[in-house]
This record gives C-alpha cells, structure tokens and sequence, in this order.
C-alpha cells in the first residue's frame, strides 16, 4: 500500500504555517508520501478556473488523505465531488460550504452535489470550532455533517492556527488519519 496525503492550506496562507508543518512531518513518519502545495490563488480565483488545476496537479485513490484548514477544507469539498475515485479520507478543519462571513469566497460552488461528494470518500470527518473568528464554526459543520454525512467534532479553539492563535500541533487530526 502507498499510502499518500495532500494537506491544503487554508486563504491567504501557505504549507508552512500553523500545525501543517508538524502534521507532514507525523505523516511522513508513518510512512505517508505527503504533499503539501502553496496555492496563492486558493480562495481568490473562482472554483470554476481553480479547481481544474487542482485536480490536474494531484493524484486520487483509495489510499489517498485529504486534509484540508479553512479555505483548503472548503476545496476539499469541490475536489471530493469532481475526483473519478474515493479516497480513504478527508479531514476538514474549520472548513464550510457556505459563506462564513462577509468576505468574498471565490473557492465556493454555487451548489453541492452532497451524494458525489459521499460516494467519493470513506471516512469524513469535519472538525469545527464553537468560537471560530471567521464563522467557519460548528455551524458550517454541522451543515456539511447534515448534507454529506460523516463525523462532525465540535471543539472551543478558535480557528484552530491563525497570525494571532499559535497553534503548532494538532495531536486530534493525526489521530484521526489511518
């Protein structure tokens, strides 16, 4: 088994902030081949134009790992509907299917086809926060968890990594991934 993992950063950010570095480096130790691209434009090109390089960069199979933080757990969404094949899991924190707040949100579908995006992967699991600053909060996630079913956890930690919230570890999304 080749067991492969894809962590998305979230708007703004980049592979190498928050608890992502640390995450790649459990992966890796476990014998995961983890990618972890910088994609600028997540978030502010449209999904229509942005998604099909996304799924033109990356590979999909049944041994396969999506991670996704914020603006790359609402990727996950798109790539989870648009993917040929399931993968083993997805992992979205703080992530949403709608607007969160009043910023523009260019990495959102006008709708969701919530059976493809099921059908696509075998353990879901959505990981959002009471008091997110952004409003991608238990919310958002309970309106994924409602849709596409899954495991919603609900915590009290903000953001979960932000400029202003350090948060170098997440020892609950690695014990989560196979």
């Amino acid at each position: 088994m080749n067991r492969k993992a894809l962590i998305f950063h979230g708007t703004g950010a980049h592979p190498d902030v928050v608890w992502l570095p640390w995450l790649r480096e459990q992966l890796t130790k476990r014998g995961y081949t983890v990618e972890a691209p910088h994609y600028p434009a997540l978030n502010v090109e449209p999904i229509a134009t942005f998604l099909p390089k996304v799924l033109a960069a990356h590979t999909f199979d049944e041994d396969t790992v999506l991670i996704g933080h914020s603006g790359g757990a609402a990727l996950l969404l798109a790539v989870l509907q648009h993917i040929d094949t399931p993968v083993s899991q997805a992992v979205l924190v703080a992530g949403y299917c709608t607007k969160p707040n009043t910023d523009d949100e260019p990495v959102l579908q006008d709708d969701y086809d919530w059976a493809a995006i099921s059908a696509h992967v075998r353990d879901l699991y959505f990981i959002n926060s009471r008091n997110d600053p952004y409003g991608c909060d238990d919310r958002q996630g309970r309106a994924m968890f409602e849709r596409a079913g899954g495991t919603q956890i609900v915590r009290d930690d903000g953001h979960f990594g932000d400029e202003n919230q350090p948060y170098p570890t997440f020892d609950l999304v690695d014990r989560l991934i196979d």
